[in-house]
């Protein structure tokens, strides 16, 4: 190290041993409060923000210190995306329900339920379309996107019957949101050879 950074061995023993500045000290104590006060934020402060924090803990620091401060300890405030609603009425006919509140089955590929979450992550949200068999209540098939559009509750469909058997006529259930009211949807349950149900509007159980 000293041949690579010109300099002599005991010089860097000199150095070594020589007591911190007061500015080297504090810049270190503040190094540890910005990391404590950005820990605080479960990781969403900006340099501002920890700056602003610091500030109400009585704790004097500039905004390019903290910023630096930051960067050196590669400290990057996560920004998500903001939520977004995940159930939305469709223009679409929605189908009867065909269910009325029973979400049992008698045996397994007969009777199926769906719906949409999200998963907020460091890069935004991330929205998951579940199938869940009413027998087993297995979660038969999944799929996951960054967007909601209709491919993504098809494909977790297109997933459960690659999984399992699906018997002719089996009824998927699901709300009245406009991925499962949509003629894309219609469709793609024809193909699979279900038929639609859906629960009534404002009903959470459904």
């Amino acid at each position: 190290m000293c041949r690579w950074l010109g300099v002599s061995r005991s010089g860097f023993y000199e150095w070594r041993g020589r007591p911190s500045s007061a500015t080297a000290r504090r810049r270190f104590w503040s190094a540890v409060q910005v990391a404590k006060a950005f820990k605080a934020s479960r990781g969403t402060y900006g340099y501002r923000r920890v700056r602003a924090a610091l500030g109400h803990r009585g704790i004097e620091a500039g905004p390019e210190l903290v910023r630096y401060l930051m960067a050196q300890l590669g400290l990057a405030a996560c920004q998500p995306r903001p939520w977004r609603l995940t159930t939305m009425a469709g223009e679409g006919a929605a189908p009867a329900d065909r269910l009325e509140g029973d979400f049992s089955a008698a045996a397994p590929g007969q009777r199926l339920v769906g719906d949409i979450t999200y998963v907020r992550t460091w890069e935004g949200w991330l929205y998951l379309s579940t199938v869940i068999d009413l027998c087993t209540k297995e979660v038969i098939g999944w799929s996951m996107a960054q967007h909601m559009r209709t491919s993504l509750v098809a494909d977790a469909l297109t997933m459960a019957r690659s999984h399992r058997r699906i018997a002719p006529g089996a009824v998927f259930h699901s709300d009245r949101g406009c991925q499962y009211t949509s003629a894309e949807f219609a469709r793609h349950l024809r193909y699979c050879n279900m038929v639609g149900s859906m629960g009534r509007t404002g009903v959470c159980w459904d």
